[in-house]
């Protein structure tokens, strides 16, 4: 447990979050309409989302079997039996005047996500419950001075709220957990993560005390949508609570809401309990039943999450863990290094560490400039392999290699066609490298002098003035060797 030091002695920080991720379907939760995002405003909208007189909900059976898979790999404990209730509060975009939500029986419940704490340990982070309910709409004020406007495109969008247990302590953790749960959604395809689009998002609940008494009042930070933002919003919240205990005072129960260009958050409305929303069971839909059988058929499904991928990785080919949960962390990512290490013509640790730097350093680099995905990669996993092996195999050198790479983006050919091309075969003759190591010193035999008088460090003049002669293009290993007898003599 980490605590805040003070003059007036430790106070601990208590955080726990309430995530809104939206599940990947084609349609909505109780209606046929759309999920597509970006369509025009109210394209995808249904009697039952507009909730006119007389419509009633349907259940869509795979959403149910989303939130069933999120369960599993999430570790928790799938009921068998829950309920859907109606929430009841006014928003002109909740057109129903309710909510289709679950509130005394969910779906999901306990479960548990592993993130790395403050101190670099691995810390359970358990969550509460998941259950779904139905997205509400978008009210726009920005549209006119005068008037606000509704568009009910995400109306009635299957959500799973995931809910943790207060056992965060640091933005930084916060951060991390909505990391790794948005990655183990986007493995599972439950949910794509997508923060800018609004498929998933956090409700922040921070709160300080002193050790040992109860906990403090709460202030909820509601709707932040990336990774910084959250971690900006809780270490701003911290502060801004700490200044009022500090000083005698009280911290209020509220909502606040979050200002990305100014790094603060501000108070929204006094906060809500749960008792305020007037839940009552819905009556228009039956119990959730589910069956053995259908939830164990839903865990056959369930891929290699991260956590035990970067464990595999690191057993298998002795990648440190920083690299291997770095792959590990994207689905897509995973796949690509996988497939490209597949591809070697000896897929063993040395091979895989090697792979693990080219694609982390130089070609991520390369995808960061182009603001492209691994997805769009203009170098194949297998082209990336075919470069790995040319570097392996010494027909080329590492500096070369880095060359090669730009070429094999701009130009999308294969490693070995723009080593062809380009002439950038490694020389490995010792009897040429040993000839312009010859001419090097004969035409710096003032140095050679000063070298063998002690000055050391005029080895690295000479290897590069040999690298000059041969246009980069010599052994690194044998240049170095060569040049140590030449030394010597």
């Amino acid at each position: 447990m980490s605590y805040i030091e003070t003059a007036s002695g430790k106070w601990e920080v208590v955080i726990g979050l309430e995530v809104h991720a939206q599940v990947i379907s084609q349609s909505k939760l109780f209606s046929s309409a759309s999920t597509k995002f970006g369509v025009a405003p109210n394209e995808n909208v249904s009697f039952i989302d507009a909730a006119l007189p007389g419509v009633l909900p349907v259940l869509n059976s795979f959403c149910v079997d989303q939130a069933i898979k999120t369960g599993l790999g999430l570790n928790c404990t799938i009921n068998k039996i829950s309920y859907f209730d109606r929430k009841n509060y006014f928003y002109a975009d909740l057109p129903q005047g309710y909510q289709i939500s679950q509130f005394h029986h969910p779906i999901i419940s306990g479960g548990f996500v592993e993130i790395e704490d403050d101190e670099g340990n691995i810390k359970k982070v358990h969550l509460e419950r998941i259950h779904i309910e139905q997205d509400a709409g978008k009210s726009l004020h920005d549209q006119s001075p005068t008037k606000s406007y509704i568009d009910l495109n995400r109306a009635g969008i299957a959500l799973m709220e995931i809910v943790t247990k207060p056992e965060m302590t640091s933005g930084a953790e916060a951060a991390a957990f909505l990391r790794k749960l948005r990655s183990i959604l986007r493995y599972l395809k439950t949910c794509d993560g997508n923060m800018d689009e609004g498929s998933m998002r956090a409700d922040v609940n921070i709160s300080l005390h002193r050790p040992g008494t109860p906990l403090g009042t709460r202030a909820e930070v509601k709707n932040v949508n990336s990774m910084k933002f959250i971690e900006t919003a809780v270490n701003f919240e911290i502060s801004r609570q700490l200044e009022i205990l500090e000083n005698g005072g009280s911290v209020e129960q509220e909502t606040r809401l979050f200002d990305s260009s100014r790094g603060i958050t501000r108070s929204m409305r006094s906060k809500e309990d749960a008792q305020d929303y007037r839940y009552f069971p819905e009556p228009d839909l039956p119990p959730l039943i589910l069956e053995d059988e259908r939830i164990e058929a839903i865990r056959a499904t369930l891929p290699e999450l991260p956590d035990a991928k970067s464990r595999r990785l690191q057993e298998t080919y002795g990648l440190p863990r920083y690299d291997a949960d770095l792959i590990s962390a994207e689905a897509e990512v995973a796949a690509y290094y996988e497939k490209a290490l597949a591809c070697c013509s000896k897929a063993d640790g040395d091979a895989a560490k090697l792979l693990a730097n080219w694609l982390l350093g130089d070609l991520f680099a390369l995808l960061n400039k182009y603001g492209k995905s691994i997805d769009e990669s203009l170098i194949s996993p297998e082209n990336l392999s075919g470069l790995i092996q040319l570097i392996q195999q010494d027909v080329i050198s590492g500096k070369i290699a880095k060359d090669v790479l730009v070429i094999m983006w701009d130009e999308q050919k294969s490693p070995q066609k723009v080593v062809e091309e380009q002439g950038l075969q490694q020389i490995t003759d010792p009897a040429v490298i040993e000839n312009a190591l010859r001419d090097v010193l004969i035409e710096n035999s003032s140095k050679v002098a000063e070298y063998k008088s002690g000055k050391d460090k005029l080895f690295g003049f000479f290897v590069g003035q040999a690298m000059k002669k041969t246009h980069g293009k010599a052994n690194p290993q044998l240049l170095n060797d060569i040049l140590s007898k030449l030394l010597s003599e």
